[in-house]
């Protein structure tokens, strides 16, 4: 079979460049368009479920969230296995699946289970799926540079603004905000005056939820003209929220400021952000979609922050606190420039070896186009340009020129022996 190919190719050699040059150009090809990132995503293919629920100790929500999700989540097509853990007032659930099954077609699994577990968890509690991204997705940090600026003002200006414009760039799972205060209307409650005016809370935050609703009446016409009536009851001010009447005392209204006091603050938090021991500061993580090149979703990203610096405030500006671009630049042009110079040395080498430039020619010239070739089995398999594959090439090297070594060595000592022959037949 060897012999035949072998024979075949000699015979044909316009052939076997033409065919050479096909695949040079394919690879060259597959080397513009591979993707590119400093490490190899080694994360397991999983899907991740969290569930909140505010308040509840670590065993009520083992007992009543993390245990009804586990089993039922038991069961769907091409799971390895399922994962828990379960937190104050969280769940995380981990549904790990077989490496060759599509993300996002272990998603619409996880999501269809999901509709049929909904019923056998407290009321109000309500699974939602992490993002499609991986362990290694964390891609750009940033932070908003302000001037005078509160940390609540910071934190809305991120959640409102920064965020939902970042979060619509192409290969952007989501930005994750950080640092700062959320803010909220928070209702104190003094127990004694409760007690006195004889309610309970669940009538105080009865009385806040109807309160803060919108309903919607009818269309009647007068005068050859329609009206639409609704009622508008979005709370909207401290003072709104104060006046609420929770129920009436003999024609006399108990109002949410009776019995309380209502202010704006911060949401609680569980640790603070400090940016080089400067002080507290605001930002977003920005996690990439699985599966998409790293160095174009980064470039992606910063185009897209300088769209999004017109409209920040006087004095606002993005500063990233960690980009790893560099990193990608940094450890793709270290083996880039190791593969050249292998391929430089490895050339020097055969031609000072075999002395002969046809020869040398022949073997050296298999280097790029295996390279180039290299890279489209790395598309193929969907395999990024980074700094594992891209050194496993450059070992690679040495074992390339082997066998253009080896036959051309062969063809020598052939012809040789054949001329010894030929020399001996003529004397």
């Amino acid at each position: 079979m060897i012999e035949k190919l072998i024979s075949l190719s000699l015979r044909n050699r316009f052939l076997v460049l033409l065919v050479a040059v096909v695949i040079f150009g394919f690879g060259v090809f597959a080397v513009q368009t591979n993707k590119i990132d400093a490490i190899p995503d080694l994360s397991e293919n999983q899907v991740i479920v969290f569930t909140e629920w505010e308040g509840r100790s670590p065993q009520i929500i083992e007992d009543q969230i993390t245990y009804p999700l586990v089993t039922g989540l038991q069961g769907i097509p091409k799971v390895k296995y399922v994962r828990a853990n379960s937190m104050f007032g969280m769940s995380f659930i981990y549904v790990i699946f077989k490496d060759n099954v599509d993300p996002y077609w272990a998603r619409s699994r996880v999501l269809e289970k999901l509709s049929t577990v909904n019923n056998t968890l407290p009321t109000g509690v309500a699974p939602t799926l992490g993002p499609d991204g991986t362990g290694v997705g964390h891609i750009l940090w940033y932070t908003l540079d302000t001037q005078g600026m509160d940390l609540g003002e910071q934190r809305a200006l991120q959640d409102w603004y920064v965020k939902f414009a970042l979060q619509n760039v192409d290969g952007v799972s989501e930005i994750a905000s950080f640092g700062g205060f959320q803010k909220q209307y928070q209702i104190s409650i003094d127990p004694n005056k409760l007690s006195y005016f004889k309610l309970g809370i669940n009538q105080v935050m009865d009385a806040v939820n109807n309160n803060n609703n919108e309903a919607g009446g009818r269309k009647f016409e007068l005068s050859d003209m329609g009206y639409i009536i609704k009622t508008s009851g979005y709370l909207k001010s401290i003072q709104e929220i104060e006046n609420l009447a929770i129920q009436t005392n003999q024609s006399i209204p108990i109002k949410i400021k009776d019995i309380a006091n209502v202010q704006m603050v911060g949401d609680s938090r569980l640790g603070i952000f400090d940016l080089n021991g400067e002080g507290e500061a605001v930002g977003g993580i920005v996690v990439m979609r699985s599966g998409e090149n790293a160095d174009e979703v980064i470039t992606r990203v910063k185009a897209k922050m300088t769209e999004v610096a017109k409209g920040l405030p006087d004095g606002v500006k993005f500063n990233i606190v960690y980009d790893r671009s560099g990193l990608i630049k940094e450890a793709i042009s270290s083996v880039r420039n190791t593969l050249i110079e292998e391929m430089i040395v490895v050339s020097l080498i055969v031609f000072l070896f075999l002395l002969h430039w046809r020869s040398a020619i022949s073997i050296i010239i298999q280097i790029p186009i295996t390279i180039a070739a290299s890279f489209i089995l790395l598309n193929a398999f969907d395999i990024s340009s980074n700094i594992m594959s891209l050194t496993g090439i450059a070992l690679a090297i040495g074992v390339i020129v082997d066998n253009g070594i080896i036959m051309s060595e062969n063809a020598y000592k052939q012809l040789s022996v054949r001329q010894a022959e030929l020399n001996s037949k003529s004397e």
